[in-house]
């Protein structure tokens, strides 16, 4: 996967670790691996801006997709030529950290989650209907523990 990650954010974020967990997640969800995602990670203006601006909501929001191509799962493989653009995670390091702090975990945890929910909503999962978030909750649950116990079995832990 092409994953492309520009922080704006002022902010120390472990780019490794996102660049990992949404190759993972993408890879998992059998998605071409030409696709390419991009992952801004932006300020608390700009989010609010952002959130303002695209999904009519006051004040920051933690994660932001913007889907491009047609990233459904089940349709890994695009018959159309040229590397498919999935779309643009947008993340908050500050609101996340926020919400690390109030879920007892950390930063990099909640940023980790965040990129897997925001990989999610770029591939057409969505949380409106109670439906929908069970099946989506508990694919991004899944993939965060598989990728989490993949970390843990290489770190040989």
């Amino acid at each position: 996967m092409g994953i492309e990650i520009i922080n704006e954010s002022g902010r120390d974020v472990e780019e490794s670790g996102l660049r990992a967990v949404s190759d993972f997640a993408l890879h998992e969800m059998g998605v071409n691996p030409l696709a390419e995602l991009s992952i801004l990670i932006v300020d608390i203006e700009h989010m609010t801006e952002l959130n303002k601006r695209w999904m009519g909501g006051t004040g920051p929001t933690d994660v932001l997709s913007f889907p491009m191509d047609d990233a459904m799962p089940g349709r890994p493989d695009s018959s159309e030529p040229g590397t498919p653009i999935l779309g643009d995670l947008v993340l908050s390091p500050e609101v996340a950290e926020a919400q690390a702090k109030e879920a007892g975990h950390s930063t990099d945890d909640e940023l980790h989650m965040l990129t897997v929910h925001g990989v999610l909503h770029i591939l057409g999962y969505d949380h409106a209907e109670p439906e929908q978030a069970k099946e989506m909750f508990g694919l991004q649950n899944r993939l965060l523990d598989a990728w989490r116990a993949k970390r843990v079995a290489a770190s040989g832990e």
